[in-house]
């Protein structure tokens, strides 16, 4: 697992392996700053602190998080926690969020995960993206609002 912070006087990004399964929603909102063909593929010095903030908060997993170090507000939880199934993929979760492992420990806090329906992922109750090796097939009738099939080749990040 690797967890990394990359700081500006403004903004504090958070990084966790170990919990992203390469959606590239980061990428797309805002690729001067997130761009995986450079290192370090985080560059908190190409947007502003509130660009950046709003970027990361289209991260589905909670891979990406931030901390503002200006006395801006962060990441407003939603008033309500909403489960979205994705075809063929993970379950995205939004709220106030406190995930817990088997044992009991907590694995997350945050206001983002996305967590594995299809029982082959090896970081339980998280996804790792084992649903696309296993050909993970759900019910068709569930549909994703707005950005289809999170799991369509030509997705990376």
């Amino acid at each position: 697992m690797v967890k990394r912070t990359y700081t500006t006087a403004s903004i504090e990004v958070h990084w966790n392996s170990e919990l992203c399964i390469h959606s590239a929603h980061c990428l797309e909102a805002l690729p001067r700053v997130f761009d995986t063909r450079v290192r370090p593929w985080v560059n908190v010095t190409a947007a502003t602190a509130d660009e950046i903030a709003a970027a990361i908060e289209t991260c589905p997993t909670g891979a990406l998080t931030y901390s503002r170090a200006d006395g801006a507000p962060g990441e407003a939880m939603p008033p309500v926690t909403t489960v979205v199934p994705m075809p063929n993929g993970p379950n995205y979760v939004r709220g106030s969020l406190e995930v817990k492992d088997a044992d009991g420990e907590t694995s997350l806090v945050g206001p983002r995960a996305a967590l594995c329906r299809c029982g082959a992922s090896e970081n339980q109750p998280f996804c790792d993206r084992s649903h696309v090796r296993i050909r993970f097939r759900d019910n068709p009738k569930v549909v994703a609002p707005d950005r289809g099939d999170a799991d369509a080749p030509g997705t990376a990040g």
